[in-house]
């Protein structure tokens, strides 16, 4: 689909209008309704609506982020052993549509929201700069590499972190595409961190998204400009009956592509949720066997009971000591 007729709707706040960013994408989409309002919240989080329907033919909302931009990590998120780990988030919702997306719970609504004031978090992100160093994960709750070809937000992140040697940044994605790896510089500390995951896995329950193939290509084509690569095998999903033998075969391949001793390390982690985040997907999603799996229950967080998750952890573990030493494997501990 060009991008001329991808979203039937474009809102725009009135206070953006004018922003250059909010003029590059509008210009993207010279066929696409622009309707003006005062507050992206005026439909954003409008009472009532079907959040499935919404996901599944997005419209697209152009706002400033006024509120506070940074945010402490979450416990269910590995932090890589860096002592002052944070988030932030520019982008609401994803262009992918995994079934056991957290997403699904947070909000109100299935549209995307792109804040375009980038500047004022770099301005943000400056100030915590000078008491410390930052490690900062700027693609959890959208993919950002995704929506390059619309918001430029992986090169505007990339330039920043060149000029700031206490800023580490680490951009989470699924996506396939490649074509920016040639014209980014190389940076230690910019990693870009691939979650992959075996294909049987990624039809049953990963809509939209690349298979393992497409991310592995993606994968080669920043090692061949030297970019570094984290590995993220998380969350590691135990539900089809082939599931091991597809993560080994997955797991061989992608280092056939991509040598051990290059990659930067390998996060492993099994599902994991909010408790409140489940219980408004269950809602949404009443035959979703992903969703209405049993979960247990820990302080507020669903999770694979101990057994399964020990079994889950452990066997993706071994596959991968199999390539590399345990100090480059990160394993989510299970303790919120």
């Amino acid at each position: 689909m060009s991008n001329s007729n991808k979203y039937n709707h474009i809102y725009v706040e009135k206070d953006v209008i004018n922003h250059q960013l909010t003029s590059d994408i509008l210009n993207k989409f010279p066929k696409t309704n622009i309707i003006l309002i005062d507050h992206y919240k005026d439909v954003f989080n409008r009472k009532n609506q079907d959040y499935k329907a919404q996901h599944q033919n997005q419209n697209l909302i152009l706002a400033a982020n006024r509120e506070t931009h940074i945010y402490p990590g979450s416990p269910v998120c590995q932090n890589f052993d860096n002592r002052y780990f944070y988030y932030c988030s520019q982008v609401m919702n994803c262009v992918y549509d995994c079934s056991y997306c957290y997403l699904k719970g947070m909000y109100p609504s299935g549209n995307l929201v792109i804040f375009v004031n980038i500047e004022d978090i770099f301005k943000e992100l400056e100030t915590l700069l000078i008491n410390h160093p930052v490690y900062l994960c700027i693609s959890y709750d959208s993919d950002l590499l995704a929506l390059e070809n619309i918001t430029g937000f992986v090169k505007k992140w990339h330039e920043f972190t060149l000029i700031h040697e206490n800023l580490s940044v680490e951009l989470r994605t699924k996506s396939g595409s490649k074509q920016i790896f040639s014209t980014l510089e190389p940076c230690s500390r910019f990693i870009f961190a691939y979650t992959m995951t075996p294909d049987n896995i990624t039809k049953a329950f990963e809509p939209h998204t690349p298979l393992a193939s497409a991310r592995l290509d993606a994968m080669k084509k920043a090692y061949m400009h030297q970019h570094p690569l984290r590995l993220c095998l998380d969350p590691v999903l135990p539900f089809t009956k082939t599931w091991q033998k597809d993560y080994t075969q997955m797991i061989d391949d992608i280092f056939k592509e991509i040598p051990a001793d290059y990659l930067k390390d390998v996060s492993i982690g099994s599902f994991r949720i909010s408790k409140d985040y489940l219980k408004l997907m269950r809602k949404r999603y009443p035959d979703s066997a992903v969703i209405h799996y049993p979960y247990e229950c820990s302080d507020g967080f669903y999770h694979l009971p101990d057994k399964l998750q020990e079994e889950t952890e452990g066997f993706i573990t071994n596959e991968i000591l199999k390539y590399m030493n345990n100090e480059k494997i990160f394993r989510w501990k299970g303790s919120i």
